[in-house]
């Protein structure tokens, strides 16, 4: 599970290399919430300008904290800026990789064997970035996740320029 964290970290930071120089790329982190799982969620998150001033390449990674089980979310999403303003709206288009699983339990009875399971769906939602005045950007999005592991999920942070 951890070596699985970190590759996914790492391949996000690793994303600032596909967009050198197309305006300010920004990461950050934040927590968040899923109605499935139920439970809180620790997450980073980027976001990274394209030539289209409107289109916003955001890779994501959350990982939850539900009791028995281990979930997590990768997201690649393209949003869609509507407006820009002292809050800039846009909506969320993109893919999702769900993991959900368990270690190996023992009981009094005998040991059950882990299991897990992954899904590919889609993201689809909205967010808002807030402009306070300083290199700190806090945002707040919603989106849901349309797979075998429909949930909403509900996330929001702070994001600093990585340039």
């Amino acid at each position: 599970m951890k070596k699985n964290i970190i590759t996914l970290a790492i391949l996000l930071l690793l994303g600032v290399a596909a967009f050198p120089s197309l305006g300010q790329a920004k990461v950050g982190a934040g927590l968040g919430f899923g109605s499935e799982v139920e439970s809180l969620g620790i997450g980073i998150n980027g976001e990274f300008p394209t030539a289209n001033s409107r289109i916003i390449i955001s890779p994501s990674f959350i990982l939850f904290f539900p009791d028995v089980i281990n979930f997590w979310e990768l997201n690649g999403n393209m949003n869609y800026v509507f407006s820009r303003s002292s809050a800039t709206v846009y909506g969320i288009l993109g893919l999702n990789i769900a993991r959900a699983g368990f270690d190996d339990i023992s009981t009094p009875f005998g040991t059950v064997e882990g299991q897990s399971d992954t899904d590919l769906g889609l993201n689809i939602g909205v967010g808002v970035n807030f402009d306070i005045g300083s290199n700190v950007t806090p945002f707040a999005e919603m989106k849901y996740a349309i797979s075998d592991f429909d949930q909403l999920v509900i996330f929001g942070g702070v994001r600093f320029p990585i340039r």
